[in-house]
Formats: structure tokens, C-alpha cells, sequence
């Protein structure tokens, strides 16, 4: 690609929008162009407005942007939204009236039947579905949404079994990081020496969204996986990194080393399409008997690689095991970057 495409970014003082910035700053496609944040960053340069969280330093050029209001008007076409789901609700159908992609990490849209929610490498065919979008046949915008941040290290470790082997069970119980909660998030005082068993919406989110990333398309609508699911969970006191205890039936029976082969051999459109953020193993499984762990492993495939370790006989179903993914990259910002990606390879995307 000789030029970059310009992007904007809704949201982008948020620890979200900071990944998004932070990860698109040397993309090869794509080029922060534009900014935008609630009121009272507004007319203020991003340095100003942001209190930069991560640790690498703020990009130089992003610093010096102004923050401009967040309304379509004199927007980039591609947008990237890192919003709460709220105020999602109302403005990401605003700019895909506009004319713009929207690409969001919102839950306000996920479960919308003509919106898709996409893990590149698990139901890539499920971007069709912005074809039968209103907004799509009226301006040519449309949205399109990344899962919640815990059920995609959760599908990631179940797509390539499911695809392998069927699921008949799914029980899931996480051990979430801190980071998930945005900025402030949890107080200290309640969370250091602490575990948190509720996370308001987060249970019913896995459970619907894993269902509907592993069902079938069917014309213009998604058929949700029929299998039965239950998740559990927990904050705790983590900075960065989903740990999740999975167990699950299977509807064809498999040894070990069938599963962890399905898991080791994966791949998927995006690892075929050499996209700029998919990593070249998107599953890996961990062999010692004490990992995954964040402290090691979030990092792997530059924290888009969902870690997988620990399976053994489940004495009420068939298989448990380990996973491990980036809440912050492969759970929220990477996987938006890999949605768009995966939108410009397919022809989706406009022109700028």
C-alpha cells in the first residue's frame, strides 16, 4: 500500500483509545488523522487532554493533535470506536449514517442481528452481514464490532476444537485484570489482596456472544451455536492478561494430543491473507504444567496470540485446560485493528 489510509479515533483518551493510537502509530495500511474525546477535552491538544497510560512513550505527532468533537462532520471515513456502550449507542449509528466504517469495540451493537461481531480467525464470513446493514445501502457506512474481551481468548480456544471435534458444553470461570475496568477502574482498596466474583453484564456477554461467534451464517442472519454454556466471573488483581479455567464436552471424542494438535495447527483467512496484526500462531499451547501465565505469556504474537496450557480429564465432562489473552490488545484494541484489516482485504473498506 503506497499511502496510509486516514482513521479516526472516538473515545480516544480512554485506555482503548490510547491501545489504538499506540498500536497504529507504524501500521503500514492505516494513519491516526483524527481525534475525538467527550467535551471537555475538546479544542485541547491530545497531550493535553490525555492522561497517557501505557507504557510506551505517547507518539510524538498524536501528541500534538488537536481533540475535536465527536460528531461525523469533517470525520475520516474509517473509524475506529473505543467507547462506553451508552454513549455507543448513540453515536456509532450517527457516523455509519454518515457514510463512515465504523469498526467499534462497543457491546452498545454486538448482538444486533445485521451487525457483526467477528473474530477474524473464527467467523471471518461473518462480515457479510453489513451487506443487509441500512446504513450501508443508504450512505455506504456501516458497523462492525469485536467481542467482549473475555469471550475472545474464549473463542480462540474453542474455534479451532468446535471446528475439529463439535461442542455439545461450555463452562467457563475467569480471572479478569484489572485493566478491563478502563481508567480509574477498581480501587485499590477493593481489589490488591482481593478477588471480585461479579463484573455487571459480563457473564451474560460471554455467554451470548460466544454462541453467536460460533454460529453458523444462514442468508443474512447468524444461527447461534446450540451448545449449552455457562460462565463465571471475576475480577482480580492483575494488571493486564484474562486467565480463564475452561471445561468442555465434545460431541466427538478426541484424544489429547488430537486436541492440542487442532489448537498448535490452527489457522485461519487472516494468517493466509498476511494481515499487518494477525500473528503467525493464533493459538499456541503451552506445554508445563504451570502455565499459561500473564506475568510470562500475555505477550505472545505481540499480545494477539491466545495461550492455551493445562488440559487434563474433566470429571463432569470430557476435557479442561487454561487460556490465557491480552484484554487490552487481542481483547479490545488488536481486535478491532485485525476487524479493519481483515474489512480491507475484503474490499469493504472506503477509499479514505
Amino acid at each position: 500500500m503506497q499511502s496510509r489510509i486516514p482513521i479516526g479515533v472516538l473515545g480516544a483518551t480512554g485506555v482503548v483509545g490510547q491501545r489504538f493510537i499506540q498500536m497504529l502509530e507504524r501500521h503500514p495500511w492505516f494513519e491516526v488523522a483524527w481525534l475525538a474525546a467527550s467535551d471537555r477535552s475538546e479544542g485541547k491538544t491530545y497531550g493535553e487532554a490525555a492522561r497517557w497510560r501505557l507504557k510506551t512513550p505517547i507518539p510524538a505527532k498524536v501528541a500534538g493533535m488537536k481533540v475535536f468533537p465527536a460528531t461525523p462532520e469533517g470525520a475520516p471515513r474509517i473509524i475506529f470506536a473505543a467507547l462506553d456502550a451508552s454513549i455507543a449507542a448513540e453515536l456509532e449509528p450517527r457516523f455509519a449514517e454518515a457514510g463512515c466504517a465504523v469498526v467499534s469495540n462497543s457491546s452498545a451493537l454486538r448482538m444486533q442481528s445485521d451487525v457483526p461481531l467477528v473474530i477474524p480467525e473464527v467467523n471471518a464470513e461473518h462480515i457479510r452481514l453489513i451487506d443487509g446493514q441500512a446504513w450501508r445501502k443508504k450512505s455506504g457506512g456501516f458497523v462492525v464490532t469485536n467481542p467482549n474481551c473475555s469471550a475472545i481468548g474464549l473463542v480462540m480456544a474453542l474455534g479451532p476444537i468446535s471446528q475439529r471435534f463439535g461442542l455439545e458444553t461450555v463452562m467457563a470461570v475467569t480471572m479478569q485484570a484489572v485493566s478491563g475496568a478502563g481508567y480509574p477502574g477498581v480501587a485499590s482498596l477493593d481489589i490488591l489482596g482481593n478477588v471480585i466474583p461479579y463484573i455487571a453484564k459480563e457473564e451474560e456477554k460471554m455467554e451470548e456472544e460466544t454462541r453467536k461467534l460460533l454460529g453458523q451464517m444462514n442468508g443474512t442472519k447468524i444461527i447461534p451455536a446450540s451448545f449449552a454454556m455457562s460462565a463465571q466471573c471475576n475480577r482480580v488483581a492483575v494488571e493486564d492478561g484474562h486467565t480463564e479455567s475452561v471445561s468442555v464436552r465434545l460431541k466427538t471424542k478426541a484424544r489429547p494430543e488430537e486436541i492440542i494438535d487442532a489448537w498448535n495447527s490452527y489457522r485461519s483467512e487472516p494468517q493466509e491473507l498476511k494481515l499487518p496484526s494477525a500473528p503467525e500462531r493464533p493459538v499456541v499451547y503451552l506445554g508445563a504444567s504451570d502455565r499459561p501465565q500473564p506475568r510470562f505469556d500475555v505477550d505472545l504474537g505481540a499480545g494477539m496470540t491466545a495461550a492455551v496450557g493445562r488440559l487434563r480429564p474433566c470429571g463432569v465432562l470430557d476435557w479442561k485446560f487454561t487460556v490465557l489473552s491480552h484484554n487490552t490488545i487481542r481483547g479490545a484494541a488488536g481486535a478491532a485493528v485485525l476487524n479493519a484489516e481483515l474489512l480491507q482485504a475484503k474490499g469493504y473498506l472506503p477509499a479514505g
